[in-house]
């Protein structure tokens, strides 16, 4: 069993994903803002984080910079998970640490298996 912190300000994004991974046996925790996700993460410390980019009080670019500049998050894995689908996007992405980027709308089925390349 992993935790997995979904950070997204959209219940109806991240309610339906935190059920389906639950009951894929994984243990979930959710943010609904950047700083709560900083927060929760430095909290409970999970395997893998899904991050939504545009998200209040800090933006998802902003809190993987974060995680991935503090020695000791900076191994947990972040996908991002967006509506936003630019490169210019998909390579602020990678240079803030994502070590993966999804746009939405992305089925739960592909999320798991893109999930478990970290786990």
């Amino acid at each position: 069993m992993a935790k997995i912190l979904v950070v997204d300000d959209e219940s109806f994004f991240s309610q339906p994903i935190k059920m389906f991974l639950e009951r894929n046996g994984h243990e979930v925790f959710v943010a609904a803002d950047g700083m709560e996700g900083l927060n929760k993460a430095r909290e409970v410390r999970p395997d893998v984080i899904l991050m939504d980019l545009m998200l209040p009080a800090l933006n998802g670019y902003q809190v993987s910079r974060m995680l991935k500049f503090d020695e000791d998050f900076r191994h947990i894995p972040i996908i991002i998970c967006s509506a936003k689908d630019t490169e210019k996007d998909r390579e602020m992405g990678k240079q803030s640490g994502a070590e993966e980027y999804v746009t939405k709308p992305i089925s739960p089925v592909e999320l798991v298996k893109i999930i478990e390349k970290y786990l």
